[in-house]
């Protein structure tokens, strides 16, 4: 069956990247959100699965490279943001990573982009349930993939769409940044997603989570402690 899967590397303190750069966007590399950004996907860079993807040579064969080679085999289409798009679409060159069909959300139509070794660029102007919709006919069967970035991921959570989130989680606290799990959800006062942590993969660079999302659940005091059952206020 078909899953919505999404994956982000987090610091301890839950930022997928430092503050946000409102500079030049040829100024990225140098800004603290390109500096947080970088430390926290530090273990991905380092692993061979991820370079062999990218045309790089090298990398470490560990379980955080088995981790990212099975996500990129489960993943029969993906969605992502227009500003990863953009952001991407020269450096990944006329072969990017994906080798699947990519939906890219946006306000700006745009021609589909063909691109070699199986990856084509859908821009979807008609919101994210659209695009989800339209990659799950694309998929195969095997999982929609959401790419990111963190904005796109926090608005397919808050919208209900995610079936299945994997958390990749740095020892490192980075104080300020780019949160992906914020007020951004728009959770009532007494209100909480609730997930159910299905496998857990522990090196000394990353811990891998993964979670089913059981959705949207209202906050509820239990006995406390009493043994009851029931209630206790």
């Amino acid at each position: 069956m078909t899953k919505v899967t999404a994956q982000m590397s987090v610091s301890l303190d839950g930022y997928y990247a430092g503050p946000r750069h409102s500079g030049e966007a040829a100024d990225w590399l140098e800004s603290a959100e390109a500096a947080g950004f970088f430390r926290v996907t530090r273990w991905a860079t380092a692993a061979m699965a991820w370079r062999e993807r990218q045309g790089f040579a090298g990398g470490e064969q560990d379980v955080s490279s088995d981790v990212i080679a099975e996500s990129f085999e489960a993943a029969g289409a993906y969605v992502m943001g227009r500003n990863m798009a953009d952001g991407g679409e020269v450096p990944w060159g006329d072969e990017p990573p994906f080798r699947a069909p990519v939906f890219v959300v946006t306000h700006r139509p745009r021609e589909t982009l063909m691109r070699q070794g199986g990856t084509s660029f859908t821009y979807v102007t008609d919101g994210i349930a659209s695009a989800v919709e339209q990659a799950r006919a694309a998929a195969g069967g095997k999982n929609v993939a959401i790419a990111g970035g963190g904005t796109l991921l926090l608005q397919v959570i808050k919208a209900g769409l995610l079936d299945e989130l994997e958390l990749h989680i740095v020892p490192a606290v980075l104080g300020t940044g780019m949160r992906l799990l914020d007020a951004g959800l728009d959770l009532a006062e007494k209100e909480a997603i609730e997930l159910t942590p299905t496998r857990v993969i522990h090196t000394p660079e990353v811990t891998h989570i993964r979670y089913t999302v059981n959705g949207r659940a209202a906050l509820v005091l239990d006995d406390r402690g009493s043994g009851s059952g029931v209630d206790v206020r």
